[in-house]
């Protein structure tokens, strides 16, 4: 519990949730109907991306995935008064994923999640997004000295010590470059978009390229 609550902490030195939703506007062209984050934790992250949405982005109906059932009431709540509908799903994301229908969804999104797979299952993961939905938009742990440096600081804001060891750990199994695009399913062509913003943050996003090219 305490790790959540440093994790919001975290989300929000990151600034992950106005990337999040600077990146879904630059990327969707159309308002969604139908909305996916696997990984969703306790919602907070996809709640804070709602409130800046929500006035552009009415009746979304959102589906927050995890491993275990951490997003509380008050908090699906809020995404009430928002306009959105948001349903949670307690299952393996993959398998999930890999089990639904083609083109469930509009947009996919994925925080600070993709690190935690090895390669042979991310793959799996993205070729899953690739068939669910047209976007798909990450944002994940920059690699690099400045935020290995900065894991260890987390301490200074009361950060407890699984939390620090899961921040340098999480650095170090962050991403450089452009490693998602080389991961991501060949075939039909798309536009994507891969690098860092500020020191901390890895931004992923693929959407078709017959939808036009970046602004």
């Amino acid at each position: 519990m305490g790790s959540r609550r440093d994790l919001v902490r975290i989300n929000a030195i990151m600034f992950q949730a106005p990337i999040v939703a600077r990146r879904l506007r630059r990327d969707v062209e159309q308002p969604p109907r139908r909305l996916l984050e696997i990984g969703c934790g306790d919602g907070a992250l996809m709640l804070a991306v709602a409130r800046r949405m929500a006035r552009h982005w009415p009746g979304v109906e959102l589906t927050l995935l995890d491993r275990q059932d951490l997003v509380p009431g008050e908090r699906r709540r809020r995404f009430t008064e928002l306009g959105w509908h948001a349903e949670t799903v307690i299952t393996d994301a993959i398998e999930w994923m890999e089990d639904s229908a083609p083109s469930s969804f509009d947009v996919i999104t994925a925080n600070l999640f993709l690190h935690h797979f090895a390669e042979g299952e991310l793959r799996r993961l993205l070729a899953a997004a690739q068939r669910l939905a047209p976007v798909f938009i990450a944002t994940e742990p920059r690699r690099n000295g400045v935020a290995l440096v900065a894991s260890g600081l987390l301490r200074l804001i009361g950060a407890n010590e699984v939390t620090l060891h899961d921040a340098a750990a999480s650095v170090r199994a962050g991403f450089a470059d452009n490693e998602l695009s080389a991961l991501w399913p060949r075939g039909e062509a798309v536009i994507m978009r891969e690098g860092a913003i500020g020191p901390f943050t890895h931004v992923f996003s693929a959407r078709p390229a017959a939808s036009g090219s970046p602004r």
